[in-house]
């Protein structure tokens, strides 16, 4: 064998990934292939990546809720299950529910 002060020396090609992108815009979406159309591809694009993302969770604060199936969400840190969007954890309808709510029970407060 070779000294172990020229085992120690690396001249071979970079340690980095050589792998080539498999998708430059296609994504998420590059399961679909050529099918469907572009327009419809990138709608799914945008739904599929919010539906898979992870989310902050109202309760404990950590970025730690997944959906489990439509319109449920599930916090890995606290274990807390939630009833969400179809999509997304809370939906622009439920946002402005919740702040109808706040300012009825805040006047209600006031009277």
């Amino acid at each position: 064998g070779r000294a172990p002060e020229e085992r120690a020396q690396h001249s071979g090609p970079p340690l980095v990934s050589t792998m080539g992108k498999r998708t430059k815009k296609a994504g998420i979406t590059g399961k679909y292939g050529t099918r469907y159309g572009s327009s419809l591809r990138k709608v799914i694009k945008k739904i599929e990546i919010s539906q898979h993302a992870k989310y902050e969770c109202p309760f404990c604060g950590k970025v730690s809720v997944k959906r489990s199936c439509v319109g449920i969400w599930d916090c890995k840190a606290c274990k807390k299950r939630m009833a969400g969007g179809a999509y997304v954890l809370s939906t622009p309808a439920a946002a402005d529910v919740r702040t109808t709510l706040t300012r009825v029970k805040r006047n209600a407060k006031l009277a």
